[in-house]
């Protein structure tokens, strides 16, 4: 079979195509996993409570007997005000739990409780009723259920215990109900607002891209380096289906600025793949300086007429410089040749953070360097 030049260079371009999309694909990652839509989100909440029926491990706080009046006289139980009951099996505690967005009253979410005072433990509690409050001061859900604790502790009449994990923190799988929506602005107007996670105006550009060469042109922009209008549609339903698309479209994230981040308290060092070099010499050894402190005692000849014993000190001091080896970086070279250059000269974490940072002072470390 004979096969014309023209048909050739066809198939070699359509050979050159599927191989760029199959790389793109391969190194792209779903909108949905770069970007949020701005406005959805979740929302925390707040609250206060008692948990009752621990084992003896409760507190006797002041705010603590007063909720408990409190509580009792909801129920029509008023205490003498000389009375202080002795609440071992009480506690008063925190509230907390994450609301997500779109969720409905009556479903339920997960709360999470936290002792206040001095309980030693909240495990075998249960958590009465109480109202969950958001930053507006609403409240969105109610809470009550029996604590699931993962820790515990023992102590002994000498004072000695042992602890496991941390006892004073539990979490009620669905243990608040929701009362009460809240409102997100997803459905209003005739766009939606992209924000990238990691913000950077390579990859704004690349997701109105990939946007307008699936939907057509005009139908996202960036309007900055961490945020992407779309044009979206004013019915809710047709707004789900539109968006349920573009999660799913694929885009290549731009690589991020070249960083070296040193960690200062693990000695934990991480350079990203952009990290260059200009050419330089670098010579790093160390001064050891070791000072010995002896004590010496002269004592005066036997039968010797007014000699007295006397202490003198012996210092000695030694200074040795171990030898300091040279490497040159050659200029423009890649991470993996800067990590064999100071891997080859046996340099300590402690010694490559001085490294990089003269090199850094001398400007020929084309990086970020962090310090954490």
């Amino acid at each position: 079979m004979i096969i014309s030049s023209h048909i050739k260079e066809h198939l070699l371009k359509a050979i050159i195509l599927l191989m760029i999309c199959s790389t793109y694909q391969l190194s792209a990652e779903r909108l949905k996993d770069i970007v949020e839509i701005q406005g959805v989100r979740s929302n925390p909440l707040v609250g206060y409570g008692l948990v009752v029926g621990l084992d003896g491990t409760g507190e006797q706080t002041t705010y603590t007997t007063q909720t408990f009046k409190t509580m009792l006289k909801r129920f029509g139980i008023t205490l003498p005000a000389n009375v202080n009951p002795k609440l071992k099996n009480i506690a008063a505690v925190a509230i907390h739990a994450e609301m997500p967005a779109f969720i409905k009253p009556g479903q339920t979410i997960d709360v999470t409780v936290s002792s206040l005072g001095d309980a030693k433990s909240l495990r075998g509690g249960s958590l009465l009723m109480s109202p969950l409050t958001g930053i507006d001061g609403q409240i969105y859900a109610i809470a009550q259920g029996n604590l699931v604790v993962g820790g515990f502790g023992i102590s002994g009449a000498d004072g000695s215990s042992v602890t496991v994990n941390i006892p004073t923190v539990g979490r009620i799988p669905s243990g608040a109900i929701v009362e009460r929506m809240i409102h997100s602005a997803f459905a209003s107007g005739d766009s939606l607002t992209l924000n990238l996670h990691r913000p950077d105006f390579t990859t704004a550009k690349r997701v109105a891209d990939a946007i307008n060469g699936l939907l057509g042109p005009g139908t996202a922009f960036p309007l900055d380096g961490a945020s992407i209008k779309v044009s979206a549609p004013l019915d809710p339903s047709q707004r789900v289906m539109y968006l349920a698309t573009l999660e799913n479209l694929q885009v290549v994230e731009a690589e991020g600025q070249a960083k070296v981040v040193v960690n200062s308290r693990t000695g934990t060092i991480v350079m990203g793949r952009n990290v260059r070099v200009s050419q330089a010499a670098v010579a790093h050894g160390n001064l050891i300086v070791t000072i010995n402190e002896n004590i010496n005692v002269s004592q005066p000849e036997p039968f010797s007429q007014g000699g007295e014993t006397a202490i003198t000190p012996d210092s000695t001091v030694d200074v040795v410089q171990e030898n300091a080896r040279m490497f040159v970086l050659q200029g423009g070279i890649k991470l993996e040749d800067i990590v064999k250059s100071i891997n080859a000269v046996g340099t300590a974490p402690g010694d490559l953070m001085a490294i990089l940072e003269a090199l850094k002072e001398a400007g020929a470390l084309h990086a970020e360097l962090v310090v954490i």
